[in-house]
């Protein structure tokens, strides 16, 4: 009995133990971004990821993909990080490649913070991306260098591009759709958007800038969001926390890009 009793107690130690160091090592270990694929060049964009991005609009299920443009901004984009951490909503950010190298920081947090960075071209000057073919490639591998060197993935590829303007607008229509095959070739899909709030139209108010939202999303199912995270015209990070509340109220959930890839 006595030597049953001494190891009854010892299995005892030995489960506390083994309890506490499993606690411990799941404790230590760092939260890295949830990624579906490697986002290098190596990685592949699989045909049916690309459909999908290519009509997300119309799906079914009531999704706000939350997108913001043009940043890196040092006054709006830690703003608009605060706000998302505090919601535990991932977004997507299509930056510009000259503001990634201005402010890799900014970048490193969004991306440590598991928002999909995506791509916006170099200098967002439609003068420069569409003079030639090789200047189109050159914006695309340039903002992907940055936005490598600011994260420490090399070779990185997020495979989705925004155009400048959008894909829809008319202006470079031709240049664009030539464009587009330069992109399949790159592995890259583009994507504009089905809802915005018009900040980058004219200066609006909150009030407006949220019933601009309301508007566009009004009888949609599955929503691609544009915003900006600069404030050259309005700031949507004034008026962020109330659109997230209207959208949840409305019953959407909130994902990224990454839930595609």
């Amino acid at each position: 009995m006595k030597i049953f009793f001494i190891r009854k107690q010892f299995l005892k130690i030995c489960l506390v133990l083994f309890i506490v160091l499993t606690g411990a090592i799941i404790f230590m270990t760092p939260v890295l971004p949830s990624m579906a694929i490697e986002l290098s060049k190596n990685s592949v964009l699989s045909k049916a990821a690309a459909d999908r991005i290519a009509n997300l609009s119309n799906e079914t299920e009531k999704i706000a993909y939350l997108t913001f443009d043009d940043g890196p901004n040092p006054s709006v984009t830690p703003k608009i990080l605060d706000i998302l951490k505090e919601e535990n909503i991932k977004a997507t950010f299509f930056v510009i490649g000259k503001n990634v190298d201005a402010h890799p920081e900014i970048v490193e947090r969004a991306y440590e913070e598991g928002h999909f960075i995506a791509n916006h071209g170099y200098n967002h000057n439609n003068n420069i991306l569409y003079k030639n073919e090789k200047n189109f490639v050159n914006e695309v591998k340039n903002t992907d260098l940055a936005i490598g060197n600011a994260v420490g993935i090399e070779n990185y590829c997020s495979h989705i591009f925004r155009f400048p303007n959008g894909f829809i607008s008319s202006n470079y229509k031709s240049k664009k759709e030539k464009a587009v095959k330069l992109l399949e070739e790159m592995n890259y899909a583009y994507i504009d958007w089905n809802c915005l709030n018009h900040d980058s139209m004219k200066k609006y108010n909150r009030a407006q800038l949220l019933n601009n939202l309301k508007k566009t999303a009004k009888d949609k199912n599955t929503l691609v969001v544009l915003m900006h995270d600069t404030k050259d015209v309005s700031d949507s990070s004034s008026v962020l926390k109330e659109s997230i509340d209207y959208l949840k109220s409305s019953g959407y959930s909130f994902k990224n890009f990454y839930d595609i890839l």
